[in-house]
């Protein structure tokens, strides 16, 4: 047993603690994020040992009512931990995203009694209930709202994406492989969860230094390499400053002024595509690069981010620049930019009730 139970074991428990290790020298995730990590490498590793049970007591024979016990947990803990990982990585998730996972969790005890979701026959075999593919169903819910939610919150670069193509990839196969490898693929499932879990941690470390660790935009250092990088692609700039920040910091704190930010960089993110990437230089200065698109698209960039920002009890002001085959430089598109932002700004504070805060 104990020969098995490393064998099957030993490459997801290798893992789990180089990612344990690494999350202890890490000093660019918030402590949240951090404690959560952990708690997700102590439910795979304690779901490893359920199924290894699970599965050696199907081949010792008998034990039909501890079967159906572990049965019930593993079909309860995949959509659990899917739900989990959600809540991980992507921010600002609210609790309740757990709820459909402990809905499953009730019904999977009432098959216990029922055989609704799955029940042992006579010969020994797992049998299907009347909702038999109802896990399956809610881990490929659960997996397309997380795919979704982190390309909503990325900068929507190939460096960004391919890390979230790659655990996207990970939880199809679980959707995908236990039909085709049968009950057996449950034996590899943690193991196939903690690789992808780990190469999406690896790659968001490797991305730290060019983002901003506020807001999750990418930073000045890579606007300038951007900039320096792809000048014959770039033909529009589109400049945000937001307004009432002073206000809000000397008013309400600091803390709240981040949270505008955070919630402003959101709006961003939002409305932009992936010919597109927001940058926040510092403060609250933005800029948003266009790559290879029309005025028209520029425009529609501009609507969709007031359109978003509308939606908050924040404001920002906007200018642009575009170049569709002109001489301007990166640094004339800015000014240019830049100006007509501030005329923006400045039509903004002429209107009743909104004054320029001095402190």
């Amino acid at each position: 047993m104990i020969k098995e139970l490393i064998i099957q074991n030993w490459a997801n428990v290798l893992v789990l603690l180089a990612f344990a290790v690494l999350l202890s020298t890490t000093v660019f995730l918030d402590k949240t994020t951090i404690l959560r990590l952990y708690a997700l490498i102590l439910a795979l590793f304690i779901f490893s040992m359920i199924v290894f049970a699970e599965f050696y007591l199907n081949k010792m024979g008998g034990f039909v009512e501890a079967r159906l016990i572990l049965m019930a947990i593993r079909y309860s803990a995949t959509p659990l931990i899917t739900a989990f990982i959600i809540y991980t990585l992507a921010k600002n998730v609210p609790w309740y995203v757990f709820v459909p996972a402990i809905l499953l969790v009730i019904i999977d005890i009432i098959s216990i009694f029922t055989g609704v979701i799955f029940s042992i026959g006579e010969d020994g075999r797992l049998q299907r209930g009347p909702l038999g593919y109802l896990p399956y169903i809610m881990v490929g819910v659960y997996s397309v709202l997380l795919v979704y939610l982190l390309i909503k919150r990325s900068n929507k670069r190939p460096a960004e994406i391919f890390p979230i193509a790659f655990l996207c990839f990970a939880f199809a196969s679980g959707l995908v492989l236990p039909f085709v490898l049968g009950k057996d693929y449950s034996q590899i499932f943690c193991v196939t969860i903690t690789i992808a879990l780990f190469v999406y941690y690896v790659f968001s470390i490797l991305q730290i230094t060019e983002k901003d660790a506020l807001t999750g935009l990418l930073n000045r250092q890579s606007f300038y390499a951007s900039v320096q990088n792809d000048k014959k692609d770039i033909n529009a700039l589109v400049t945000i400053d937001m307004n009432g920040l002073k206000e809000i910091n000397d008013k309400q704190g600091h803390t709240a002024g981040d949270k505008a930010l955070e919630t402003l960089a959101f709006c961003f993110m939002q409305a932009t595509t992936s010919k597109e990437s927001v940058y926040r230089l510092g403060g609250d200065e933005f800029v948003i690069v266009c790559r290879k698109e029309s005025e028209a698209d520029v425009l529609s960039l501009i609507e969709r981010i007031q359109g978003k920002v509308s939606e908050t009890s924040y404001s920002c002001a906007i200018g642009y620049s575009y170049r569709p085959n002109g001489p301007k430089n990166i640094d004339d598109m800015t000014k240019e930019s830049d100006e007509m932002m501030y005329k923006n700004k400045m039509e903004f504070y002429s209107k009743p009730g909104n004054k320029r805060y001095r402190g």
